[in-house]
């Protein structure tokens, strides 16, 4: 027997009609549950050869976790280590390098020191910062937002310098983003599963929250394939198995404004029924489909193409870099005798290899 586990907070709708509707395909050797821990112990298998995990970004205990439990042959949806590892700052970086659009964006020191750091920390930080050449490259109006969470805590929209110098000193320790607004006409949010299943829904985020999804605009079928084309690359390279895209389209250019949201919001009152019905059905057969393919004493999980073609030594965008060919050992020359062999010099500024 094989067991999907989902691991949740306070949502509701969807854990359960997730849990059911696997259930009710009565599909042989597969059930769903919500997951209960009681112990953790280092290096101990979970009973789960799938987790969808719904909380873990909230909850420290739960993410080093599922840690454990990948590393001992689950296959966790969303990857935790990866999960760990970026941030919003770094995804948009990587945008820049595989050619997805998006705001022009810069990064900003916390107003207030971190815990436990003193002036002479920072160091290597000037002071102030060229604010002139910030404020000139990412333009105004522009929104300062945290580089790492989402919910739309913290998020400021600023008309001008006045404005993010105040709002700027109301954050205290967060670290910001500071990006160009993009005057939209349409706007999308996208779901993508698998690195597979798209689905791109109408989204006004203007609206109330409970009436965004309720959209006055229809994309062709054009601009269709290249949100889709858009969606699925950002999920290829960052290898997120369940993950939200939103999409604001200028001047006909789809920008990814934010698409690294791996526990999306898919409360059924919140995204509606047609939407809510999409994702239970998807999420519920992808899970069925890491299940079975599931293999106990090995790694499960996905990984996206950043980190692939960094461990194969693959160029980000392209194929593997070729390798010289070998060769051949020159044909021995027999002589009398040897001269010693002379150490050779180190130039200035190189090292000896055992010290790399």
């Amino acid at each position: 027997m094989k067991k999907i586990g989902i691991l949740y907070g306070q949502e509701r709708s969807f854990p359960m009609a997730f849990i059911e509707r696997i259930n009710s395909k009565n599909i042989e050797g597969i059930t769903a549950e919500p997951i209960r821990i009681d112990q953790a112990s280092q290096g101990e298998k979970t009973p789960y050869a799938v987790i969808v995990d719904r909380i873990s970004q909230d909850v420290p205990f739960y993410r080093t976790w599922l840690k454990n439990a990948a590393l001992t042959g689950t296959a966790v949806i969303n990857n935790p280590f990866w999960w760990s590892a970026d941030d919003k700052y770094f995804n948009n970086c990587l945008m820049t390098q595989i050619g997805v659009p998006v705001p022009r964006t810069a990064i900003l020191p916390s107003y207030d020191l971190p815990v436990d750091t003193k002036n002479e920390s920072f160091a290597n930080l000037a002071y102030p910062l060229d604010w002139e050449g910030i404020f000139n490259y990412v333009g105004f109006p522009a929104y300062m937002k945290p580089y790492a969470g989402g919910g739309w805590k913290n998020v400021y929209r600023l008309d001008n310098m006045d404005e993010f110098y105040q709002k700027h000193a109301e954050t205290g320790q967060l670290v910001m983003l500071l990006q160009e607004e993009i005057v939209f006409e349409e706007y999308y949010r996208c779901y993508c599963i698998g690195g597979k299943y798209v689905r791109i829904m109408p989204y006004e985020p203007r609206n109330p929250h409970h009436q965004r999804y309720e959209a006055n605009f229809t994309p062709s079928q054009e601009r269709l394939k290249q949100m889709e084309e858009i969606v699925l690359r950002i999920n290829h390279y960052l290898g997120y198995d369940f993950n939200t895209v939103e999409l604001a389209v200028r001047d006909g250019v789809p920008y990814a404004i934010d698409f690294g949201n791996p526990a999306p919001d898919a409360e059924r009152t919140s995204v509606g029924e047609d939407n809510f019905e999409w994702v239970v059905e998807t999420a519920a057969n992808y899970a069925i489909e890491r299940a079975l393919a599931q293999k106990d004493g090995q790694d499960n999980l996905t990984w996206g193409n950043y980190i692939k073609h960094s461990v194969a030594g693959m160029p980000l965008t392209g194929e593997p870099k070729a390798k010289a060919p070998k060769k051949q050992a020159p044909a021995k020359v027999e002589s009398k005798a040897k001269a010693p062999a002379k150490k050779a010099k180190r130039g200035k500024g190189e090292q000896a290899a055992d010290n790399s």
